[in-house]
């Protein structure tokens, strides 16, 4: 065979292999991967054809496929989770980022308060914040780095801390509009012991005349004159956009409400991200525990200490309520929107109106507790009510269950 005859044997070979090789069936992700989930399904025409046919799948059909189909891998953390609230036209881009600085402080405190015993973080600063109260080192700290996370967003305004005389006036190279309350770390006399701690926070919108008459050359607190101004921007706790606390404990938790409903997520120690565990929390309408500090029933007056009475009477049931009081604003709400039942942190003869802040816990707290179908309330008046007089105000609270809260109200009455 000469030379020319071989080359084009071998380039008829090619070509026939070639066409042979256009001829296999193509093998796309949807045959290799037959969970892989969509609204459509692609099909072959006959053998030998090069087009794919696509044909749309009815919805019924494609939810019972997805519900068929769903990864035990699924994930929605809590980024994407604000992300789809932005989309949806919830919330906007800039509380977006105000809620994620947010979820990264409480990320670095669960960090801090899990490895307090061994940073030597445990006891008292020496230092007494503007409550009267001993600072526990963690109190500083978590109140730096709850307020580092803020000013850095680029989105706050204003921020105002439980552990702060005064509110705090963002630098204007990275102020935003949003006013953010917060208690940096609630429950933390229980530190040394290693008991479940917490960081509640409340978002508001801005009054744009108070933010105009702002002097921050000084570059931090605000005088007196504007004090006055951010207690009229703090408006009542009906006035909040969003609201939340993240629990310390056996494992680290988020609760979030933007006004759409509360929602639970869970730190994974293994991504380090918030996951999505609990939708739409709904705490139930009546319980059977309360969680009062009774250390100071004496204290009380006469009406409240009928109500403590009724409630440890076994009544027909022959079953009294149930008594579990951590001494943690966040531990001791968190099981009674699970559970049921109402928390209580009365006035007494020591504290005219309490101990806890309107501002900073009962606000958010009651927020938080309706949007779960619960209630928050003074005794007297519905908590989200109540026109904040002062940064560090006090007011009596009672928060859980309707029919509970709602019980103790009649008492009180």
């Amino acid at each position: 065979m000469t030379g020319a005859a071989a080359t084009t044997a071998a380039s008829s070979r090619l070509l026939f292999s070639r066409q042979r090789q256009r001829q296999r069936p193509f093998l796309s992700p949807f045959h290799i991967l037959p969970n892989y989930r969509t609204t459509q399904y692609c099909k072959h025409a006959e053998a030998g054809a090069r087009s794919v046919q696509c044909m749309a799948v009815d919805a019924a059909t494609a939810a019972s496929a997805k519900s068929a189909t769903k990864s035990s891998y699924e994930l929605l953390t809590l980024t994407t989770w604000l992300l789809k609230q932005e989309q949806a036209g919830v919330i906007d881009a800039e509380l977006t980022i105000v809620l994620s600085s947010i979820s990264m402080a409480c990320k670095q405190i669960a960090s801090l308060v899990q490895r307090a015993g061994i940073s030597n973080l445990t006891g008292v600063q020496g230092a007494v914040n503007v409550q009267g109260e001993d600072q526990k080192k963690l109190d500083v700290v978590s109140n730096e780095v709850f307020s580092n996370c803020l000013k850095s967003s680029g989105r706050t305004g204003i921020i105002a801390s439980e552990e702060e005389d005064v509110p705090v006036a963002v630098e204007e190279s990275y102020s935003g509009n949003y006013i953010v309350v917060f208690d940096p770390l609630d429950g933390s006399s229980n530190i040394d012991a290693a008991v479940s701690t917490g960081s509640i926070f409340g978002i508001y919108s801005p009054n744009d005349e108070c933010l105009a008459d702002i002097d921050i050359d000084d570059g931090s607190t605000l005088d007196s004159g504007t004090q006055k101004c951010v207690v009229s921007v703090c408006q009542p706790g009906s006035n909040l956009l969003a609201a939340g606390y993240c629990m310390y404990s056996s494992s680290v938790i988020f609760v979030l409400t933007v006004g759409k409903g509360v929602y639970a997520f869970t730190l994974d120690p293994m991504y380090g991200e918030f996951v999505l565990t609990t939708e739409k929390v709904q705490i139930p309408k009546a319980g059977k525990i309360y969680s009062f500090n009774e250390g100071n029933y004496q204290l009380w007056d006469d009406k409240l200490k009928q109500y403590m009475d009724s409630l440890k009477d076994p009544g027909p049931s022959g079953k009294p309520y149930s008594a579990r009081y951590i001494g943690s604003l966040v531990g001791d709400f968190h099981r009674t929107l699970l559970y049921g039942g109402i928390y209580g942190y009365p006035r007494d003869k020591k504290s005219k109106n309490g101990k806890l802040r309107l501002l900073y816990e009962c606000a958010p707290m009651s927020f938080i507790v309706e949007q779960a179908g619960g209630k928050g309330s003074d005794g007297h008046h519905r908590i989200l009510d109540i026109q904040p007089q002062e940064i560090h105000q006090r007011v009596p609270l009672f928060i859980g269950s309707v029919e509970e809260v709602e019980k103790l109200e009649k008492f009180l009455a």
